[in-house]
């Protein structure tokens, strides 16, 4: 709409000045002004397009008929859009129409000379027609580029700040772990140890090599997870994540604990992508916690079945056999197990089964 109404303005004011209203009286009949004017107009409104038109219409309409609207717009889109030697190089071809324009003027004479030829008159319309919207259009784009870069820089200084929380916020959490998790873990470590090296049987002192086994391991994984708390970007420097490759040590751990458990695998198993193998894994690790929790021994089976666009897990408990140990826990494992499965694009069910078991499975395209 802005560009119509430039149009429009230009082709009136182009009208007028070759008329004799704004500027010098043109003897060519008036539907040859329209025309001409037309054009001009037809240039202003393709400028949101490309202005060259523009000043190439300004510039004949200037020699031959004194008409100086076009070329007073086209002056103010070069100063928006030209710098260093293009600018230098429209400023040239101006002068070059104006000189032009003065010998036209000259072999004309009358007002045509007095406008274009005489030298005072000839300077204050280059001023008024070049000069001056050159200068505004210059203006107004350092004004807009000094805008762009103040808010490029107040977005970066906030992109910064906002680093800074967040770093600063992981080395809080990475302090509470080290001091709170850390301490109690490594203790559990050492009293299994002192256990170990105490048991008045072999199947306890089985049982504490097992919980030393998992103790150092799961502190291991915490230095990791620490240092890349501490240090983003940083890749896993003591192990790399677990993935199906280790899901029967996995299961053998749970069977350690008196858990029966029997793996099935369907489908043709072939290679997915790392980050599916280690949500599986993640599934049937929550899986297995969440029946030590609360379903004691009791027999589960996890199944892994590789169909054409997915891969499914499936851990399903039957009845708890004993009376599960009370374990302490946030509630928020299932929860963070969807998430890490939906960001996948997969789907997570959870449901009580029928005679008192329970089902996770999961579904995640691969």
């Amino acid at each position: 709409m802005r560009f119509v109404l430039l149009g429009a303005g230009v082709f009136a004011a182009s009208l007028l000045v070759v008329k004799g209203q704004l500027g010098v009286p043109s003897s060519l009949p008036l539907p040859v002004l329209v025309a001409v004017a037309a054009v001009a107009g037809l240039a202003a409104w393709q400028a949101r397009r490309s202005w060259w038109p523009l000043a190439a219409v300004g510039a004949a309409g200037y020699v031959w008929l004194v008409m100086w609207p076009p070329l007073l717009v086209a002056s103010y889109y070069a100063g928006l859009a030209l710098s260093g030697r293009r600018l230098a190089a429209y400023l040239g071809g101006c002068l070059a129409v104006c000189g032009i324009a003065a010998l036209a003027g000259a072999q004309r004479s009358g007002p045509y000379e007095l406008m274009t030829a005489t030298t005072g008159n000839a300077l204050i319309l280059a001023l008024a027609v070049i000069g001056l919207p050159l200068a505004l259009g210059l203006l107004v784009r350092t004004r807009r580029e000094a805008a762009v870069e103040r808010a490029e820089r107040r977005e970066h200084e906030q992109v910064m700040r906002a680093e800074q929380a967040r770093a600063q916020e992981r080395a809080r959490i990475a302090r509470e772990m080290h001091d709170v998790v850390a301490h109690r873990v490594s203790l559990m470590v050492l009293h299994a140890g002192a256990l170990e090296m105490r048991a008045p049987d072999g199947e306890t002192e089985r049982a504490a090599a097992l919980i030393g086994g998992i103790g150092r391991e799961a502190l291991a994984n915490l230095r990791d997870v620490l240092g890349v708390l501490r240090t983003p970007g940083r890749e896993s420097a003591v192990q790399p994540p677990p993935t199906l490759g280790d899901l029967d040590r996995l299961l053998d751990q749970s069977r350690a604990l008196g858990i029966a458990v029997t793996r099935h695998d369907e489908g043709e198993a072939r290679p997915v992508e790392p980050t599916v193998e280690r949500t599986a894994y993640r599934v049937v690790q929550e899986a297995l916690t969440n029946v030590h929790k609360h379903a004691g021994d009791a027999a589960t089976d996890v199944l892994i079945r590789y169909g054409p666009g997915e891969l499914e897990v499936e851990v399903r408990n039957q009845a708890p056999g004993s009376p599960p140990g009370e374990l302490p826990g946030a509630g928020w494992g299932l929860v963070g197990l969807r998430e890490r499965v939906e960001l996948l694009g997969g789907t997570l069910r959870t449901s009580a089964q029928d005679g008192g078991g329970f089902l996770v499975s999961a579904r995640i395209p691969a």
